[in-house]
């Protein structure tokens, strides 16, 4: 027997009494006092790995407290497990331990909030079941730091498409030296076989998504996060590194809002029902430190150097985005006047007011260094000439219609991309040779995606504004693209640095306009010079962003791997910005 104990004493303190039945909360709390160390066994030797299939998993560390998480397979009608936190691997040197009971009610998985810990260390963590005799790989995690802090590493990564190809991203994220992965979304998809992200190696590499139809019941959701935690490069992921993640659409279904969604139809009955088992099935893979499950925004401080909020700009207070097309007449005539006036209509919101008015709240007392926004979307302004979108757009239905764009689409796409470019230069150089009908087609601008913060410019100048007098960074995904812009505010008072990353496997520009080089490289140079403020794009490559803060500085390094079909691959930096 081993000389390595715990305490039995019952903390479960994750139920409340209700009228009609027992509410559940999303985490077992346990607190420094439920410690008893007058009532300890002994762990015996020779436990074996089986049925922790899913791994173990850390989240939402602070200075005080971290959840730690597994999920035990078992066919009983519960699994009662033992969980201990050392600060060394043998567990010599146990900080806390307890125990907790779990059943299908949470889908058997374990998520211990240890509240009371010690701020700075490196900790690791294990499960045990004593009836089966059976022990979970060892998780490692942290608590933050407080007061003078030279650096903190954040490994930036969103869009995790399973059918869409292998999660090497993961892999090269677990084997960096990042302090904490910061998820902004799309950790599944919903999507069914042959729908989106599907590709020629989705079937042989073993890929397509279970269940094979879009996921819609809590059953179906539990499921599909069961087949990506099954995932070899995830699970050591969620080992090696702990998770500040919020979700974003996918999580649910496509393009989602307050109240319904793109890829919600009506045969698919209630979306309320519907996004209810989503958060619930996330709630139990993605635990945070909420008492509900449907507020996901909240805030880490990372002693002076940075304050990181993850805000929630997809489904607690988001309006239905605006689509351009429906601003469009059968004559193909665009009214500009209706569209312009909706799409700064002041009421208009993505967080919500009760989001909002706590966010202004977080930043206007907070003296960290840096402010950080973690969250799903663009905030930068990708303002692009309306020709240029039109062709887009073009290219995108033909492509979805038939499976390619036609050459001569590919060929005016390529022939407006350049003469736009040569007109924007000549803008640039301010020559005054420029006739009004050339300058109409610089100066003739779209928003980009209205599914992003362009969508919802107003709130986004309040939100700008709130940081006046600070150093803000804001964070973003959903895009599958790499990004690097300067949001300056339209007073002029606030100059924030967005760094978004590109996705794990998701495809980005690469899907419609190919991958060959020398065109990839033009259109990014293009879009590059077409949109003020635009520093970096990448359009056509997977991989994740290591975000470095210091006293005086904020680094993005975005790490590509140089395939998602094969599990040989590489990874290497594809470009440094420093804020």
């Amino acid at each position: 027997m081993m000389a390595k104990q715990f305490n039995r004493r019952s903390f479960l303190k994750n139920s409340l009494l209700a009228t009609g039945g027992i509410i559940l909360i999303p985490n077992f709390i346990s607190c420094s006092n439920d410690d008893d160390i007058s009532d300890q066994i002994l762990i015996p030797e020779n436990l074996n790995q089986s049925n922790f299939d899913f791994g173990v998993a850390s989240f939402d560390p602070t200075q005080t407290q971290v959840i730690i998480w597994t999920r035990y397979s078992t066919e009983n009608a519960n699994a009662t497990l033992v969980w201990q936190i050392s600060t060394d691997s043998s567990f010599n040197t146990l900080v806390r331990s307890g125990e907790v009971t779990t059943d299908s009610s949470r889908d058997f998985t374990i998520a211990v909030e240890v509240q009371d810990l010690q701020a700075d260390q490196k900790l690791y963590y294990r499960f045990i079941n004593l009836n089966d005799q059976t022990v979970s790989p060892i998780g490692e995690t942290i608590t933050l730091p407080t007061g003078s802090v030279n650096q903190v590493k954040l490994g930036v990564t969103s869009c995790a498409n399973y059918a869409a190809g292998l999660f090497n991203v993961y892999n090269a994220m677990a084997n960096s030296d990042i302090d904490i992965v910061v998820h902004l979304g799309d950790y599944i998809y919903e999507y069914g076989e042959n729908e989106y992200g599907t590709n020629q190696y989705t079937e042989t590499l073993g890929r397509t998504h279970n269940p094979t139809h879009e996921i819609i019941t809590l059953d179906d959701y539990r499921t599909r996060y069961k087949q990506y935690r099954s995932d070899e490069n995830l699970m050591l992921l969620h080992q090696k590194k702990p998770f500040i993640s919020v979700w974003d659409d996918h999580e649910i279904t496509n393009d989602t809002y307050v109240n319904g969604a793109e890829n919600h139809q009506e045969d698919e009955g209630s979306f309320e029902a519907r996004k209810q088992s989503a958060l619930q099935a996330y709630s139990e893979y993605l635990p945070a430190m909420t008492n509900d499950i449907s507020i996901i925004y909240r805030s880490f401080q990372i002693g002076d150097l940075a304050n990181l909020i993850m805000l929630d700009t997809r489904l607690v207070g988001r309006d239905k985005q605006l689509s351009i097309t429906d601003y469009f007449d059968p004559s193909g005539n665009f009214d500009a006047a209706t569209y312009q006036q909706e799409w700064l209509d002041p009421s208009r919101t993505m967080l919500g007011t009760t989001q909002k008015n706590w966010l202004l709240g977080e930043v206007s007392g907070n003296t960290a260094e840096w402010q950080v926004l973690g969250q799903q979307v663009l905030m930068g302004k990708m303002m692009v000439p309306a020709e240029l979108l039109n062709a887009l757009g073009t290219i995108i239905a033909e492509i979805s219609a038939t499976g390619s764009a036609s050459d001569a689409s590919m060929a005016a796409f390529q022939q407006q991309l350049t003469e736009l470019v040569q007109l924007k230069v000549r803008v640039l150089n301010n020559d005054p040779t420029l006739t009004p009908q050339e300058l109409a087609r610089i100066n003739t601008v779209l928003p980009y995606n209205l599914d992003a913060w362009d969508g919802y410019p107003t709130e986004r100048e309040i939100i700008l504004e709130a940081f006046a007098g600070k150093k803000l960074v804001v964070l973003a995904g959903d895009t599958h693209n790499a990004w690097s812009s300067q949001i300056v505010s339209n007073s002029g008072n606030v100059t924030a640095t967005e760094f978004a990353t590109s996705s794990v496997s998701s495809p980005g520009f690469d899907t419609y306009l190919g991958s060959e080089p020398a065109f990839v490289s033009a259109f990014q140079d293009a879009i590059t010079i077409l949109i003020d403020d635009l520093n970096y794009f990448d359009s056509a490559q997977r991989g994740y962003m290591q975000v470095t803060f210091a006293p005086g500085s904020a680094t993005s390094n975005w790490i590509f791997v140089d395939t998602v079909f094969s599990d040989s691959f590489s990874a290497q930096t594809g470009q440094t910005i420093t804020a």
